[in-house]
């Protein structure tokens, strides 16, 4: 009987919309949406975008797309859909943020009745007569594109397997076009990270100490993970990074129930300066018992410029942080879930300050914060992203 429970348990939370296993979490999947608002995204055209009992929806006779703040390059995208049997979307793809995103990028056609390109098909690129979704039920896309290497599934079958390099980065788009149209669970596992940390010693990274520091970081390599107590202090990239995106599993390790332990990890920062570049915080600490009031910006808040919407990480256990910067750009989301999405207003400079926008590359840097820093970092990956 218990298992029988289990298994019942398991398949219930496997079927849940908009949610992630801990086993895709894991993998490093992110929710791009999550069931209740529409947090990340922007609207795009004359449509009105809604969320309703856990669905991003549109109503007919309205034109436009909900077009992602973050751009991606290679990646795995599973989403869901529902219209009626003649239905009319679709789905962008590595579109640009200004024009149409259909020509700029790839439109992945919602729409049987098209004879020339069909469900399934890059609209205008290449086509298949294997798609066919059906009416008013839950259809879904899963979308591998890696380079110019395109496959679709829809409903769990392949109906296109195709080669297109017109575009090699840009938005995702939901469009709406003449009638009512429902999306959920879309969620996106980046593809191409690669090891930035060996999990032995220290190789490909340098210390950066300050003369102030009473009690230096000390930086070392234990059961595969970065290990520092201590500080203040910084352990940098000796490579450097623009666009990008960056995952890495992280866990902050408390003296006791009333530490939070803080810390940081920076982007573009100048080599062998002392905390320079954005901080993507880290900090597991909220207030009056409400996950959605941070607490000094809160991990995954971009220091100084946005908190975190919520604090999601707990303290003394691995939580994921993925990073996603191209440009202006900065998104980040723990354990998959969304908590930042900026944009750099400041005009482009040779530093981050609030005055001027870093656009160019610099340095990585895990932040050793004060005396009570006690962190561990493991699995750093990044994907550079293209121009």
């Amino acid at each position: 009987m218990r298992l029988l429970v289990f298994f019942l348990f398991t398949l219930v939370a496997l079927s849940q919309p908009n949610t992630l296993t801990q086993k895709e979490i894991d993998e490093g999947w992110i929710l791009l949406f999550d069931g209740e608002t529409v947090f990340g995204w922007q609207p795009v055209g004359t449509a009105k975008w809604s969320v309703e009992n856990g669905v991003i929806v549109t109503g007919p006779g309205m034109s436009g797309w909900l077009r992602s703040g973050s751009q991606f390059a290679d990646y795995v995208l599973k989403l869901e859909f529902r219209t009626h049997e003649k239905g009319n979307s679709g789905v962008f793809l590595r579109s640009a943020t200004e024009g149409q995103p259909h020509i700029t990028g790839y439109e992945l056609q919602i729409w049987s009745e098209n004879q020339k390109f069909p469900t399934g098909s890059l609209v205008n690129h290449v086509s298949t007569t294997k798609g066919k979704f059906k009416g008013d039920v839950w259809n879904s896309y899963e979308i591998t594109v890696q380079g110019d290497h395109w496959i679709v599934k829809l409903n769990g079958k392949t109906v296109l397997n195709a080669r297109e390099g017109k575009s090699k980065i840009g938005h995702i788009g939901l469009q709406s076009n003449k009638d009512k149209i429902e999306f959920r669970s879309l969620k996106l596992k980046p593809l191409g990270l690669a090891s930035i940390f060996n999990g032995k010693d220290l190789s490909g990274w340098r210390k950066v100490e300050t003369p102030r520091a009473k009690m230096p970081p000390e930086w070392s390599v234990k059961d595969g993970a970065i290990h520092v107590e201590k500080g203040p202090g910084q352990l940098e990239t000796e490579a450097t990074f623009d666009d990008l995106v960056f995952q890495l599993a992280i866990r902050t390790n408390p003296k006791d129930a009333n530490h939070h332990p803080n810390s940081g990890v920076f982007l573009r920062g100048d080599p062998n300066g002392f905390w320079t570049g954005y901080e993507t915080q880290i900090r597991n600490e909220y207030k009056e018992g409400d996950r959605a009031k941070p607490h000094d910006f809160g991990t995954g808040g971009i220091y100084h410029y946005q908190p975190a919407r919520k604090v999601v990480a707990e303290d003394g256990r691995y939580f994921l942080k993925t990073i996603v910067a191209r440009g202006r750009h900065f998104a980040v989301w723990i354990n998959g879930d969304a908590v930042s999405d900026w944009e750099d207003p400041h005009p482009e400079g040779s530093v981050v300050s609030k005055k001027q926008a870093k656009l160019g590359a610099g340095v990585l840097s895990l932040q050793a914060h004060d005396p009570t820093t006690n962190l561990d970092f493991k699995n750093l990956r990044v994907a550079r992203l293209p121009k």
